[in-house]
């Protein structure tokens, strides 16, 4: 998140939500005449012509390739976790320790949900983000792991596969996959009020590490984007921000600089071009990346 983020969401919040709305109490049956009609509160066809509730312009695009109706849960089986994506990292100046550890966790809170903007896009685990897929991307619990989530508005719930890393805005516990959101019934709203409880598995050893490239940067100033103990984690956020900032017209670089992969972006002439840079980055993702010297 994000995201993935790939977000990603892979994710990372960029604009503001739609306030959250009761939804399902007020839905009237149709005429016996008529074809039954879909639980969500708002036809299909009506939410591929509307923006996504969570980031800009990120709604469906065209009709979904499969039945929104039909999609089932995530089915949890034990997996190994993810040899990166549980390490440690910051984002924004705020680190997040993920569990390594399969253990019980019940949490009420905010979600949201993420869709067309990264769809096909690398989540922080490396796999393919699928809007059409029961997924979701938690700051912390394990990658990958599966969790129970309770619209608390309508009492629909559903089951998905933890994947993705976000979303990084306060306020916000989970972004959920366009399907998920749909089948909990608020992909129009935007956002819901939800529980989610970790659902708990076995797992086995992790994957052998894959390495990542790392650039060389010159002395300067830069924004400091985020900082990870893994290459992989580096890389994944850094495509991300990079999906989420395409006007960006400077990549952003992989540094190794102790023992931690920092993402940097410049060099900048001075520190008044940084923070302009860095206020502009601010107003789309709600935080402000560090000035640093190098």
């Amino acid at each position: 998140m994000k995201h993935s983020l790939y977000a990603l969401g892979l994710v990372l919040p960029l604009y503001g939500c739609a306030e959250l709305q009761q939804q399902g109490s007020a839905s009237q049956s149709p005429a016996p005449q008529a074809a039954p009609a879909k639980p969500a509160s708002m036809p299909v066809a009506q939410l591929l012509r509307r923006p996504g509730g969570y980031y800009k312009d990120d709604g469906p695009d065209g009709a979904p390739p499969v039945d929104l109706e039909a999609i089932a849960d995530a089915r949890p089986k034990p997996e190994p976790l993810h040899a990166h994506a549980n390490d440690a990292y910051v984002v924004f100046g705020k680190e997040y320790v993920p569990e390594k550890e399969f253990s019980a966790h019940r949490k009420q809170g905010t979600a949201s949900w993420y869709g067309r903007k990264f769809h096909g896009q690398r989540t922080w685990s490396g796999e393919i983000y699928d809007m059409y897929a029961m997924s979701a991307a938690h700051p912390t619990l394990p990658v990958p792991s599966y969790a129970r989530v309770t619209n608390l508005q309508n009492g629909k719930s559903a089951v998905v596969r933890i994947n993705d890393r976000g979303p990084f805005s306060s306020g916000r516990m989970m972004d959920l996959s366009f399907a998920a959101a749909y089948k909990l019934g608020f992909a129009e709203s935007g956002i819901a009020a939800v529980e989610v409880e970790a659902i708990v598995l076995a797992r086995s050893a992790p994957p052998a590490e894959a390495a990542i490239p790392v650039t060389t940067e010159t002395a300067g100033i830069y924004l400091q984007l985020g900082a990870f103990s893994a290459r992989a984690n580096a890389e994944s956020f850094r495509d991300r921000i990079q999906q989420q900032l395409s006007w960006l017209d400077q990549p952003v670089q992989i540094q190794l600089r102790g023992k931690l992969f920092r993402l940097h972006l410049g060099p900048y002439r001075n520190r008044k071009e940084a923070n302009a840079m860095a206020e502009k980055i601010r107003a789309e993702l709600d935080f402000k990346p560090l000035v640093v010297n190098k």
